[in-house]
C-alpha cells in the first residue's frame, strides 16, 4: 500500500531498568509515583530476573529453597533490586583495578646486567638478541641481559569514571540460552530481539507466512563492534597480552553481526538486511532505513535495534581521555564532597561533568498498517517520520553543530501536517538526547527552545532517560523510544531526578524540565519527538505517534473491519500477555534457532517470475514493472522523429 503508515507492534530488550517488553523498565523508572499493586508486580519481576528467586505457581523460593510470597519477596528483595538497577558504581569489572601493564627501560650501561631464570618452555622463540641463556637441570634456564632492555611489567590502573548503566545485578543473558562464547553484546541482541519478537502476541510463523520472505526486514548494529574478549577487544589484545587470536574473533567482531544474528539465529529470515551506524544516533538511523522501506511498500515487516556492551576499560578509559565521562573527582567537585554519588552520574540539564557509560540492547517490530489490521495486532505507536541531518563544516568532529536544528524543526513541522498543531502544542513531549555534559545541556536545550519559538510551543514537557540508564551509545535512542512507549501506557513523563535544579544556561523560557515524574492523564500525550546527537555530526529526530492517536487513524482508513480487528486484537493482546507472565518469571524463551535444518539450496527453484525457497509458505516475485517506463517511450519517440529526419528524400 502507498504511504503506509509504520506502526510498532512489539517491542524489547534490556537496559539498566530492566527488561523493556510490558514496560518493566519503564516501571522501574517511575516506580515511586505507581500505584502499590504495579510496585510490587515491578519488583517481584526484577528479583525474578536478577536470580533472587524463583517462580513456582504463585509463590516463589529464594536461593536457600525457602516459599516466599510475592509480598514477602518485595519485603526481603526490594532494597536490592533499587540497588541493582539503573545507574550504580561498575560491577562487570573492579574499575579501581583494571589489569594493565607499564612499559620499563633497563639502564643504558653495557657493563651492567639483569639476570633471572625462567622455564625453558616459556621462551620466547625469537629472544631478544641482548640475552644470554643458560640451561639449568631443572628444566629451567637462567637468563642474562645485557645493555638497554625494555619490559612489560604488571601495573594495574584505576578507572577516572567508576559509574555505568549496566543490566541488573546477577541478570546474565549467556544464562537464557547455550551462548556458545558469544560477545556480550551479541547475547544481548538475541535477547532483545527476541523479546520484542514474543512481546507482539503473534508467532513469527504466522506473520513471515503472511508476506514474501524479501518483505521482511532487519535493521539492527553496534556501533563500536564487539569489544569485549570474544570479539575485537581480544582481538586487538592477544599478542601484547601473551595469548592468541582465535577463529571467531573477527567474524564476530563486526558491527553488523547483531543484524546478522537475528537473521540466522532469531528470525530465519532471508528478506532484507541493513546494518546502519550513526554514533549515538546509530538506532534512530536503522529506524529511519526500516520506516523508509516499509512506506514504500518494500518492506511490510521490519525488526530494527542495537545492542552495545560498551562497558569496558577500554572504551571508558578512550572516553575518559575526550574529557566526556564524569569523573569521580568531577562529580565530588559537584557535591561538595570526598565520596562520588554514582548513583546521580548522569545529569542532563542539572549541574554536570559528563556522561555515564551504559550497555542495552532495544528492538522493536514495524509493520505497515495493513498488514497489523490483517493479524489483529496490538499497536503501541507509530512512527510516521525520521530525519536524520549533518552538521556541515566543523572544527571538533565531536562537537555539537547545526544539524540537529534542521532534524528536529522537520520532525516538528511533520508532526503538525499529521496530527494537527493542537496535538504538537498541547500533547507532546521531547525526549532529549539529553547526554550529561555541559556543552550538550545548553546547546541541545537551546534549540529546542528556538523550534518551540518557531511553532509557538509553552512549556514543552523535556525529559532525558538517560538520567537513569546512561548512555548507551547505539542504543541510546531506542532506551529514549521504549521510554516514551510507557508514558503513552502510563500517562505519566518520568523526571529527571538526579538533580536537583536546572543549570543556569539552560533555555527553558518555553521548556518545562521536570524534576518529578509528571502525570499527563488529564492531557494525554499524542506525540513524542525522539531526538539523539552523535559524534561526527549524526543527528537524528524520529515523530512518535502514541497507539491512542494512531487507533483514530486507522478507524478512519479502514471503517469498514476495525470492528473485526478489535476483536481479533483481543486475542493477540492474551498472548502477549501469556509471555508477559512467563517473561516476568525470568522464564524468557529466548529464540536461539542454532542446529535447525539449513534451507536445502537444490530445493531452490527460480523462475522468470520468482524465486521459490523451500520452508516459506511465500514465494519472492519479481518486480516486472518499469519504473521508468515513460522515459524509454519519450526516448523512442525521440529516437523514431530522428530515423525519420534521416530518410532522403
Amino acid at each position: 500500500m502507498p504511504n503506509s503508515l509504520p506502526l510498532i507492534v512489539g517491542f524489547g530488550g534490556y537496559s539498566a531498568a530492566g527488561r523493556s517488553s510490558s514496560h518493566q523498565a519503564f516501571r522501574r523508572m517511575i516506580l515511586e509515583s505507581l500505584p502499590a499493586e504495579e510496585q510490587l508486580k515491578t519488583i517481584v519481576s526484577l528479583a525474578c530476573l536478577m536470580a533472587q528467586v524463583t517462580k513456582e505457581g504463585e509463590h516463589y523460593r529464594d536461593q536457600d529453597g525457602v516459599l516466599l510470597s510475592p509480598l514477602d519477596v518485595d519485603s526481603r528483595f526490594r532494597q536490592q533490586v533499587l540497588d541493582g538497577t539503573l545507574i550504580r558504581k561498575i560491577e562487570l569489572f573492579d574499575p579501581a583495578n583494571i589489569p594493565g601493564h607499564k612499559k620499563i627501560s633497563l639502564t643504558d650501561a653495557p657493563e651492567q646486567t639483569v639476570q633471572f631464570t625462567m622455564l625453558k618452555r616459556d621462551l620466547p622463540k625469537v629472544p631478544p638478541q641482548s640475552w644470554q641463556i643458560r640451561d639449568l637441570e631443572d628444566g629451567s634456564v637462567e637468563v642474562t641481559a645485557t645493555g638497554s632492555s625494555q619490559y612489560l611489567v604488571e601495573s594495574p590502573y584505576e578507572l577516572i569514571a567508576k559509574a555505568a548503566g549496566q543490566l541488573p545485578s546477577g541478570f546474565n543473558p549467556s544464562d537464557h540460552y547455550n551462548s556458545r562464547f558469544h560477545p556480550r553484546s551479541l547475547q544481548m541482541a538475541l535477547i532483545g530481539a527476541s523479546d520484542a519478537v514474543h512481546s507482539m502476541g503473534i508467532p513469527w510463523d504466522k506473520v513471515a507466512a503472511s508476506v514474501s520472505p524479501d518483505e521482511v526486514g532487519v535493521y539492527s548494529s553496534s556501533v563500536l563492534s564487539q569489544m569485549t574478549e570474544e570479539g575485537f577487544g581480544g582481538l586487538l589484545q592477544a599478542r601484547l597480552r601473551g595469548s592468541r587470536t582465535t577463529a571467531k574473533q573477527v567474524p564476530l567482531g563486526l558491527n553488523s553481526m547483531p543484524a546478522d544474528f537475528v537473521n540466522a539465529y532469531v528470525l530465519g529470515s532471508v528478506g532484507h538486511t541493513e546494518a546502519i551506524t550513526g554514533a549515538c544516533a546509530s538506532f534512530l538511523y536503522v529506524l529511519q532505513a526500516a520506516v523508509r522501506d516499509i512506506r514504500s511498500g518494500r518492506r511490510r515487516v521490519a525488526i530494527l535495534g542495537n545492542a552495545e556492551a560498551g562497558v569496558t576499560p577500554e572504551i571508558s578509559e578512550g572516553f575518559a581521555n575526550m574529557s566526556a565521562l564524569g569523573s569521580d573527582e568531577n562529580l565530588c567537585k559537584l557535591d561538595c564532597t570526598d565520596t562520588p554519588d554514582w548513583r546521580r552520574a548522569s545529569r542532563p540539564f542539572g549541574h554536570n561533568c559528563g556522561f555515564t557509560l551504559s550497555e542495552a540492547t532495544q528492538y522493536i517490530v514495524l509493520m505497515d498498517d495493513a498488514l497489523a489490521i490483517e493479524l489483529g495486532a496490538d499497536i503501541h505507536g507509530a512512527v510516521p517520520e525520521v530525519f536524520i541531518n549533518a552538521d556541515g563544516v566543523k572544527k571538533s568532529i565531536s562537537a555539537p553543530g547545526v544539524g540537529n536544528y534542521i532534524s528536529f524543526s522537520k520532525a516538528v513541522a511533520a508532526a503538525i501536517n499529521i496530527v494537527g498543531e493542537d496535538s504538537v502544542k498541547k500533547h507532546s513531549f521531547v525526549h532529549a538526547h539529553g547526554s550529561s555534559t555541559p556543552a550538550n545541556r545548553t546547546t541541545e536545550s537551546h534549540l529546542i527552545e528556538q523550534v518551540a519559538t518557531a511553532f509557538d510551543i509553552y512549556d514543552w514537557p523535556v525529559t532525558a532517560a538517560k538520567s537513569y540508564v546512561g548512555h548507551s551509545l547505539s542504543t541510546a535512542s531506542g532506551d529514549q523510544l521504549v521510554s516514551a512507549l510507557g508514558t503513552f501506557k502510563y500517562h505519566m513523563i518520568p523526571g529527571i531526578k538526579t538533580i536537583t535544579e536546572i543549570a543556569p544556561d539552560v533555555a527553558q523560557e518555553r521548556l518545562r524540565f521536570p524534576l518529578q515524574d509528571i502525570d499527563v492523564s488529564a492531557g494525554k500525550m499524542d506525540v513524542a519527538f525522539i531526538n539523539s546527537k552523535g559524534f561526527g555530526g549524526n543527528n537524528a529526530t524520529a515523530v512518535l505517534l502514541s497507539p491512542e492517536k494512531v487507533e483514530e487513524m486507522l478507524a478512519v482508513r479502514y471503517a469498514d473491519r476495525f470492528n473485526a480487528y478489535l476483536t481479533q486484537r483481543d486475542i493477540t493482546r492474551a498472548t502477549a500477555a501469556q509471555y508477559a507472565t512467563r517473561a516476568d518469571a525470568a522464564q524468557l524463551d529466548v529464540i536461539y534457532r542454532f542446529g535447525e535444518p539449513l534451507i536445502d539450496e537444490a530445493g531452490v527453484t527460480i523462475s522468470a517470475k520468482g524465486v521459490h525457497i523451500p520452508g516459506f509458505a511465500q514465494d519472492v516475485i519479481f518486480d516486472l514493472e518499469n519504473p521508468w517506463q515513460d522515459m524509454q517511450q519519450t526516448a523512442a519517440v525521440a529516437a523514431a522523429q530522428t530515423d525519420q529526419l534521416c530518410v532522403p528524400d
